[in-house]
């Protein structure tokens, strides 16, 4: 079974693209935080450190992302320890991440 990616976006055509980028890596969107392998999550959506400080706390990985005139919520999402970066390429590093023999 794949890896289960829960998408805390509020977007939905960005969490469409997501999820099919998620289905291309053999992965499954899960339901919830609570029942998933890896987390993507948005750094502008409200608490989005403090969830990122949980997840990473709780040993899951974590993709944020964000537009890249807001560095600022990017960098805060670096030192609250997942790996950040802009909207343009949230797609190929979440890939990537699914995907350990991708050249990411």
């Amino acid at each position: 079974m794949g890896k289960r990616v829960f998408l805390a976006t509020k977007d939905l055509l960005f969490r469409s693209k997501l999820a099919g980028a998620v289905s291309a890596a053999s992965a499954e969107v899960a339901p919830d935080e609570a029942a998933c392998d890896v987390a993507v999550v948005d750094v502008e959506s409200p608490g989005a450190a403090d969830r990122i400080r949980a997840l990473v706390g709780r040993q899951i990985p974590v993709l944020a992302y964000g537009s890249h005139v807001r560095a600022d919520l990017l960098r805060a999402a670096r030192d609250a320890g997942a790996v950040s970066v802009p909207n343009s390429q949230v797609e190929r590093r979440l890939v990537a991440l699914l995907t350990p023999h991708s050249a990411g």
